[in-house]
Order: structure tokens, then C-alpha cells, then sequence
């Protein structure tokens, strides 16, 4: 977005008026005046009368010519000038050092939730200003990377604009092989930490990351890169991924639904997300597994284990493994503290011997997986802190570390033409990365997508 910020020409003319209308009537005041007194002396003599006449033609000309003539002092409009935001400075101390009317600030403020984030502003933020005497002009503040709030003066008021800057995008491909660990790997390829978090996640359900990883593994990644006026910005999203895996090859592309929803699917568009995380912990170490035949460490019976028991310091927040409903939240009996999760017909999960439960959790409640439901304890029969978890399918315990779990739902039918449209470059760019290693170059910059403005 381009704006044209040259200095302003602000006539004087309105203030001449002014000053012209004053002076005639001093001059007229002045006349009667005269007249009056003139008139007590002598209002008989006719050649008195006519100089009388002639004085106060000439006078009046001459009032006339000198409002016109003189020039009236108007202070020229500055240039812009940065104002670095110093330690403990505001809004209001930052208009003061500048030789504003301080009374001007209050009234920007009071433009809308934009305006007063200059409410906000802290060291090291910039504030662009132009201004006249003490007046301000215009005001420019840097809200984030792609807004800019815009005061300016019209008449005796202020009004604000917040302008978003026109973005340019760019894909860039990266390519790595695994020699050691994938994170060791993607720093070597220069593939931004956060992308390597993200691939580990991407192919999480498919592949062990601490154990199935051999030398020689390779992945290819196809990220998004955003540039503002012709620099880069940042790092965009990640498009589109591939890992081979001990010779198998694992898929993922980017879509976003008619809802505005983005996933990853593979390219005959089935959901790269299983319905269902295989642990409620996101640290885990079975202290006791699955096994039908276990002795109970309390009870010292041959008593089913029916779930897997996770050793977790107590307070350890526990995710809800699949998106689904709250059927039970309380206590009951050797479970202590529990929650059990409905996911559709079939799949029920439970959670136990937690020491509180989240905030806001009630019987009926939807939660989504990944969401936090409760912290680790060791409420009713427990010897220690830890979480145990069953995975029951049709009402019958399965063994979640081993059971093979379903996938989301694939991309609908009547986004199927859509979606195959747009991953055929983002494939053909992961195709092209199996060509001889070369360095890779950012591609051509695509066209500028402007931001909405919020």
C-alpha cells in the first residue's frame, strides 16, 4: 500500500479574513467617534462637512489596504520526524517534550480500540510525527508487522486509519538427511526450529521419531516465506512435507476448508491427524502396562490391569486424547478422582486418580483433543502419583500403546476438487527436491495478498 506523505499547503487566507473584518469595524468605530464629536462643534459649515467626508474615505482605504498588506504570521508545516519511545516515556511526556498541546493526545485516544494502544507504547517503540506550531498533523504508529495506525488532523478534529501493508509470499524448499537425530538434521538443512517441531508432530502417528529413525532417513519441506516491501519478514507456514522412513515414504499437504480450517492430509486426501493421541502425557514412562493378569500393588490379588499407568510428578496437566463429550466427572471408588470421555459411538476413554479437575469441567461439556481435563495425583487406590488410562472400544478394554487408532475424518467429498487443484505444485516442488541436491533458492516472490484489515 502506497501513501503519499508530502507536506500539506495550508492557505492563510481564512485568517486574513479575520483580521480584515476587525480592522473595518475599528476603522467604522473610530469614524463615529469622530462624527460625534465633530458634531457638537460645528454641523452647520457645508465645506467643514464635505472635508469631514473626504478624511473618512481615507481613512477607511487606508484601514483596508493595511489588513490586506500585512502578512500574517502562519507556522510553517514540519517535515516528519521519528520519536524514539525512551524508558518510562508516554503518550502524554512524549507530546510535551515535542511542544504539543497535550490536550490533543486525550482526544486521540478516544479514536477506537486502535488508537488507544498508544496507551501502550514502551521503550523502543517509534513514534512518527508531523506537526504545526503546536499542532499535530500526523501521527504514525507501528501496531505489529503489518499495521500501521494513522492519525490525522481534518478541520479542528482527528480522525484514524489502521493500514495493513500488502504482503508478498514466497515457497522455499528444504531438504535434509537424517545422519544422527531429525533436530541435529534440520538445523544442518536450515530448516527453522519450529518447522522441525512441526514435522515431528506431522508424521508423529506414523512414525517413532526416538525409535524408528535409521541414517540415511531424508525429508523435504515446503514453507511459506513472507517479505514486506521487498524484505523478508518471516517465516510463513509449513505447505507441504515429506519423510522417508526406512524406505517408506509418508505424505502431508496443507488445506484449508470452506470453513477456513487448515489440516494436513495426504495427497488422496485422507487426514494426517489420528482421532485419538496414543498418551494423555506429554512425558511419558509406564510404571505398570496393560496386562489382564497383573497382582494388584495394594489389594496383592490377581486383579486385571484393564489400562496403562503413566508415572508423572503430581500436578502434570493430562490431555484429553480424542475430541469428545464428558460423561463422568467425580469420584469413584478406586479410580479416586476421574474423567470419562464419550467420543461418538464407539470410543470411550478414562482418565483416573487425578488430584484436581480443570476448571470449568462438567458432565456434558465438548472438549477437544489436546485440551487439558485435569492434573496427575493419587486419588483412591494409588501408592503414588501417576495417571492411569484406559482405552475401551464398544465397552472393551484395549490395549492403547499397540491398538491401531482411527484416523479423522477425510477431506469432505465436495472438497475434493479443490483440494487436488491446489496440492499438484506443492507435490511437483517435493518431486523436484529428489532431483540432485542443489542449493535451494527461494522461488519467484508470487503476487501481493493484502491482509485484511481487522
Amino acid at each position: 500500500m502506497k501513501l503519499d506523505y508530502s507536506s500539506v499547503d495550508r492557505s492563510p487566507r481564512s485568517a486574513r479574513r479575520i483580521v480584515l473584518a476587525a480592522s473595518v469595524c475599528v476603522v467604522g468605530l473610530a469614524i463615529l467617534v469622530s462624527r460625534e464629536s465633530i458634531a457638537k462643534r460645528d454641523l452647520s459649515t457645508p465645506s467643514f462637512s464635505e472635508d469631514v467626508a473626504i478624511a473618512e474615505a481615507v481613512a477607511y482605504e487606508q484601514a483596508i489596504q493595511s489588513a490586506v498588506s500585512d502578512p500574517l504570521v502562519v507556522p510553517e508545516a514540519s517535515e516528519w520526524s521519528s520519536v524514539r519511545i525512551e524508558p518510562g516515556e508516554t503518550l502524554s511526556t512524549v507530546f510535551e517534550t515535542e511542544g504539543l498541546d497535550t490536550a490533543q493526545w486525550m482526544s486521540i485516544l478516544e479514536l477506537g480500540p486502535d488508537a488507544r494502544q498508544l496507551k501502550r507504547i514502551k521503550a523502543g517503540d517509534t513514534l512518527e510525527i508531523r506537526k504545526s506550531g503546536d499542532d499535530l498533523l500526523e501521527l504514525r504508529y507501528e501496531l505489529d508487522d503489518l499495521r500501521t495506525l494513522h492519525v490525522e488532523r481534518v478541520g479542528d478534529h482527528f480522525e484514524a486509519n489502521t493500514l495493513t501493508a500488502d504482503l508478498a509470499r514466497s515457497t522455499r524448499t528444504i531438504t535434509g538427511t537424517i545422519d544422527s537425530s531429525l533436530f541435529i538434521a534440520g538445523q544442518k538443512a536450515g530448516l527453522p526450529v519450529r518447522m522441525v517441531m512441526e514435522l515431528a508432530e506431522l508424521f508423529r502417528y506414523d512414525i517413532d521419531f526416538a525409535l524408528d529413525l535409521r541414517d540415511g532417513d531424508r525429508f523435504t519441506v515446503v514453507m511459506e516465506e513472507l517479505y514486506k516491501d521487498g524484505v523478508k519478514l518471516r517465516d510463513g507456514d509449513m505447505l507441504a512435507a515429506e519423510f522417508v522412513n526406512q524406505g517408506k515414504v509418508h505424505r502431508a499437504v496443507r488445506f484449508k476448508d470452506g470453513e477456513g480450517r487448515s489440516a494436513f492430509y495426504t495427497p488422496d486426501g485422507q487426514s494426517l491427524r489420528k482421532a485419538f493421541f496414543r498418551t494423555p502425557l506429554d512425558v511419558v514412562r509406564v510404571s505398570s502396562p496393560f496386562n489382564l493378569r497383573r497382582r494388584h500393588p495394594i489389594l496383592n490379588t490377581i486383579r486385571a490391569h484393564k489400562g496403562v499407568d503413566y508415572a508423572a510428578s503430581s500436578g502434570t496437566p493430562i490431555k484429553a486424547t480424542g475430541d469428545g463429550k464428558v460423561a463422568f466427572i467425580g469420584n469413584k471408588g478406586g479410580y479416586g478422582r476421574v474423567v470419562i470421555l464419550q467420543h461418538g459411538q464407539q470410543y470411550e476413554t478414562l482418565y483416573a486418580h487425578m488430584s484436581r479437575f480443570r476448571a470449568g469441567m462438567k458432565a456434558g461439556a465438548k472438549v477437544k483433543q489436546g485440551q487439558v481435563i485435569g492434573y496427575v495425583g493419587a486419588s483412591g487406590l494409588a501408592t503414588a502419583p501417576h495417571l492411569h488410562y484406559e482405552f475401551r472400544v464398544n465397552g472393551v478394554h484395549k490395549n492403547p500403546v499397540n491398538i491401531v487408532m482411527p484416523r479423522a475424518n477425510p477431506i469432505a467429498r465436495a472438497q475434493l476438487p479443490k483440494f487436488q487443484s491446489q496440492i499438484v505444485p506443492l507435490i511437483a516442488q517435493i518431486e523436484s527436491a529428489r532431483a540432485p541436491r542443489v542449493a535451494q533458492a527461494p522461488a519467484a516472490i508470487l503476487p501481493a495478498i493484502s491482509a485484511a484489515t481487522p
